[in-house]
């Protein structure tokens, strides 16, 4: 296996000791520090009621990710959703690729290859990635609305890394 330093910058506070990358403050933790806290949660709330909570958090957080980058970088469109699933890929979540997106229409189709969950859980036959679903209807929604378009979305996921002869996950944007 090759390796290579982040491609994104870091900047630490001499101060605070704050982590930025770009826009936005950052918190660097083990993987499997954050995944067992997720498990955690999942047992105590069961998948479907965390799921729910983590959509709705995660297309807050998308949302303004997207916006701060966007204002950052110079970037609208496209570009944005596509900086998106860069970053999200260079901090270790999985590596992301956009099979298919449509701001105007409100469609998106996410690919998730070697996801940190996956790592983690193992082959259990359940989706656990769900994490990441709110992710993509926040992000293209605030692109969306940025242009002025008045498309909202749902996201859902459609396969995982995690069930028997998937070998990837899979999430799907439509149009609400």
């Amino acid at each position: 296996m090759s390796v290579h330093a982040p491609e994104m910058p870091i900047a630490v506070s001499a101060e605070s000791g704050v982590w930025t990358t770009d826009a936005l403050p950052m918190l660097y933790v083990p993987r499997h520090f954050f995944v067992n806290n997720h498990m955690a949660i999942e047992e105590e709330l069961g998948p479907e009621r965390y799921a729910e909570i983590l959509y709705k958090a995660g297309y807050k957080s998308a949302w303004h990710w997207c916006e701060k980058e966007a204002e950052c970088h110079g970037l609208s469109g496209d570009a944005v959703f596509e900086h998106y699933m860069k970053r999200l890929s260079q901090r270790g979540w999985g590596l992301f690729s956009i099979e298919n997106l449509d701001i105007a229409a409100g469609t998106a189709r996410v690919r998730l290859d070697h996801s940190a969950f996956v790592y983690q859980y193992g082959k259990v036959d359940r989706m656990v990635d769900y994490m990441f679903t709110g992710w993509f209807a926040g992000a293209l929604d605030q692109i969306a609305e940025s242009q002025g378009l008045l498309v909202r979305t749902v996201a859902r996921q459609t396969q995982s890394g995690a069930q028997t002869g998937c070998d990837y996950g899979l999430f799907e944007v439509s149009p609400l």
